[in-house]
């Protein structure tokens, strides 16, 4: 068992809001006085720099990133029975608000490298379908995973060709740079689509104190009807001309969010610093017969963000004992995710079967989340690379 002093836990955010706690409980106050809990005057504030810092002109403020999701898909007014092709290998939201509406998620698998949607594997899904079965489909839904941007370029390039809409599930990489043709720094996740979909649950890199959303877009009508959709479809109000939701995002998690953003690129860059020197320790024990580490892959393409470690994953041999192996010596972690969505039973009876979504089935066996936040510091790192390393060669 390991000692206090060498406990290292998978996420802690009292290293981020400690020096920022003054200015926090300020801007709770302010809103506490204010009595404007609701839709009050920081939640536009706060969509207005949400929508600067990502470069798009709409940026509209949701409960959470499930909502985001759902409210876009609404947006595009889904309909029962049509679909959306998506990752199998990411968060339950990602697929659950598809089915919630009554649509089809059509799983596609997953880029080995990067654990994001691959867009060869769009192609087969679709070669695969019957004509009927194509004309039902209305979007593709890639997912920016553990901070990283999917290959866009090709997506948008089928989605154009077959007269499909581009949501973007950007919720863990807001800040992540896409290397775009003709643009020096490239594009930020969530505004190369038809809409973007952002999550700030406090484990994300901009996290707040409890659940809230963001969806940005280009598209003046589908900000419109965004801002209807997340007060029950209602203009003016008890005015109802579209079936919404309770999705709006609330003033506290407005304020405390507007604190945070102004550190953003720096708790990015201490991510991307810890990812490098995690790489470093790693190399030096050559265990690459029993660890893959993670790929930045737009790294050498001029890119501030080409990667912002929202979660620093490995693939690992015995993962699961691996696992059993760190939490005795203190060490916190966390399986991203341990069952793609096609094999999770609420989707059975859409028919896919074991086998079927193959990378995306072994990296579930293999994946573990390491330490990665702001804050942590070399000793712990090496701590952790020096607990694998034990692991592995039983020293």
């Amino acid at each position: 068992m390991t000692s206090n002093s060498t406990k290292v836990t998978l996420l802690d955010l009292a290293c981020q809001h400690q020096p920022l706690e003054t200015e926090i409980m300020d801007a709770i106050t302010r809103v506490v006085r204010s009595g404007k809990f609701i839709m009050g005057p920081e939640v536009q504030t706060f969509e207005e720099a949400i929508a600067r810092y990502c470069g798009v002109p709409y940026a509209i403020g949701v409960s959470s990133g499930t909502d985001a999701l759902l409210a876009a898909l609404m947006a595009l007014n889904l309909k029962p029975g049509e679909g959306v092709i998506t990752s199998t290998f990411s968060f339950f939201a990602t697929a659950g608000v598809i089915a919630r509406l009554g649509a089809r998620p059509i799983f596609v698998d997953i880029d080995p490298q990067t654990f994001n949607l691959a867009p060869e594997a769009i192609r087969h899904t679709w070669d695969t379908l019957r004509p009927e079965e194509r004309s039902q489909v209305r979007a593709i839904m890639p997912v920016h995973l553990f901070g990283q941007c999917a290959e866009m370029a090709p997506m948008l390039d089928f989605a154009v060709q077959h007269g499909l809409a581009v949501i973007e599930d950007a919720a863990q990489s807001l800040g992540a740079e896409y290397p775009w043709a003709g643009e020096s720094g490239g594009r930020n996740a969530g505004v190369m689509g038809q809409m973007g979909c952002f999550s700030f649950f406090p484990s994300k890199n901009l996290g707040g104190f409890g659940d809230g959303g963001m969806v940005t877009t280009s598209d003046a009508a589908l900000a419109e009807r965004l801002r209807v959709l997340r007060v029950h479809g209602a203009k003016p109000r008890y005015y109802h001309h579209a079936i919404g939701g309770n999705f709006r995002l609330d003033t506290l998690q407005a304020a405390v969010l507007l604190v945070k953003l102004p550190h953003l690129d720096r708790w990015h860059q201490e991510r991307r610093e810890n990812a490098a020197r995690y790489n470093a320790l790693f190399a030096a024990t050559s265990l690459e017969e029993f660890i893959t580490l993670p790929v930045s892959i737009y790294e050498d393409r001029r890119l501030r963000f080409p990667h912002i470690y929202n979660q620093y994953v490995i693939r690992a041999q015995q993962r699961d004992a691996l696992i059993e192996y760190l939490t005795i010596r203190g060490i916190g972690t966390a399986v991203y995710y341990p069952v793609p969505l096609h094999q999770q039973a609420c989707f059975t009876y859409l028919g896919y079967q074991k086998g079927s979504l193959p990378e995306s089935e072994r990296a579930a066996q293999e994946v573990v989340a390491l330490p990665i936040y702001p804050g942590l510091t070399p000793a712990q790192q090496k701590y952790v690379v020096d607990s694998i390393e034990q692991f592995y060669r039983g020293a």
